[in-house]
């Protein structure tokens, strides 16, 4: 199955996301990665949707999310140059012993600690999902205590058609 990145253009409303959202669980979609938010028009959002599926019922999908009121516009940039970005916090645990190993590997990965506590580090790191994945990979044996993933925002590289 073929993972693709939708970015729905919505009016911001209340409800929107849930009936876009439903759609894809009534297909039978489990969305891998979700961000929603404003755009540079207060009045209206954009969804970046990630799902794996085939592309005969993605366009099944595409054409019923189409017929939701609020829905603007559906763009599948999978096969476009994009930029994807993600953020993800990582609290990991952090003694004095290990806390210029970690350091250094928050260097490594142009991530930012953004909280100290006296046996833990709160980590920051954005990028694209390898770099988050490798991030977590290399802080995996000091031990993470939590990690919070936003989902991935994605926009077309390059000027507008």
């Amino acid at each position: 199955m073929k993972k693709h990145t939708l970015t729905v253009t919505v009016e911001n409303k209340p409800g929107v996301l849930t009936r876009v959202t439903t759609l894809f669980r009534r297909r039978g979609y489990n969305i891998e990665s979700l961000a929603v938010g404003e755009t540079e028009n207060p009045t209206i959002s954009r969804i970046t949707i990630i799902v794996r599926g085939d592309d005969r019922i993605l366009e099944q999908v595409t054409k019923q999310l189409y017929k939701l009121v609020d829905v603007i516009k559906i763009v599948d940039i999978t096969e476009e140059r994009s930029v994807e970005r993600e953020l993800v916090l990582i609290k990991v645990k952090a003694d004095n012993n290990v806390r210029a190993d970690i350091v250094q590997i928050v260097d490594i990965f142009r991530a930012r600690i953004v909280d100290i506590g006296k046996n833990s580090l709160i980590i920051e790191v954005t990028g694209d999902s390898s770099k988050i994945d490798a991030m977590v990979e290399s802080l995996r044996p000091f031990g993470i205590i939590e990690l919070v993933r936003t989902g991935i925002v994605a926009m077309v590289r390059g000027e507008i058609k």
